[in-house]
């Protein structure tokens, strides 16, 4: 007789042990009563009613979630393959319990559509040029549907965008003369520039009879030694310059 009343306190006390719950800071504990929601538990130590209830915790940080690589068709007809990451957080319990089998699930799948929907109706130098513009098209297609079901989409990266190798052929080739392009603009410029100032400096020595200076010196060289003979015409800037120096 009691050994049967040590077995009956021995259940009893793994019964009020099995009562007693402990919330972490970053969880929440939606209470059923018989299959029915009562309550939900905030962080600390809780005691509920064995066999009657139960608890189903909610972790309410955010959680990663990785959309697998998609291919998917541009508008322009080029194959793609994508991949991205979603970044979730439940901000109402007892709807992510209730409302959803999976949430966790639920948004990658739905994420994984709206990509799809997005890219697909863009062309490709879009989703090359503005992917962050692209993401928040699929985050908020993402937190609109999953807003019912107490899940709050904060963010939404898409991270490797793969191109087919003959399309990247081209895009290396474009870019090849693009900046061959602008290397011959450039040096056109600094032809521009160089023939300027040649220009000013041939008017600046005519106006100040500079250039007749340096014709004479230029002579003065070429004559220094015994026996050079040298014959030169003079072009009418050269005497205009000579008349500047006499005057």
């Amino acid at each position: 007789m009691e050994f049967v009343v040590y077995i009956l306190m021995g259940i009893g006390v793994l019964l009020l042990l099995s009562g007693i719950k402990i919330i972490n800071q970053y969880e929440r504990g939606v209470v059923l009563t018989l299959g029915k929601y009562s309550y939900t538990l905030q962080p600390g130590l809780k005691i509920i009613v064995p066999i009657f209830q139960r608890v189903i915790k909610v972790d309410i940080r955010i959680t990663t979630i990785d959309i697998p690589k998609q291919e998917v068709i541009t508008r322009d007809n080029v194959p793609v393959g994508i991949n991205a990451v979603v970044y979730v957080q439940v901000e109402n319990p007892e709807a992510a319990v209730l409302k959803i089998q999976d949430y966790y699930y639920a948004v990658m799948q739905y994420a994984q559509t709206a990509l799809r929907d997005v890219v697909g109706g863009v062309e490709l130098d879009a989703v090359l040029t503005e992917r962050e513009k692209i993401a928040e098209q699929i985050k908020q297609l993402v937190d609109k549907e999953t807003a019912e079901w107490g899940v709050n989409v904060t963010a939404i990266k898409m991270q490797d965008i793969e191109l087919p190798q003959d399309m990247k052929r081209v895009m290396a080739k474009q870019a090849e003369a693009e900046r061959e392009r602008r290397a011959t603009i450039i040096r056109a410029q600094g032809e521009l520039a160089a023939s300027e100032n040649l220009q000013k400096a041939m008017h600046n020595m005519s106006d100040n009879g500079a250039i007749a200076l340096r014709t004479l010196q230029t002579i003065e060289s070429s004559t220094n030694k015994a026996g050079n003979t040298v014959i030169f015409t003079l072009p009418t800037e050269v005497l205009a310059g000579l008349k500047k120096l006499i005057k």
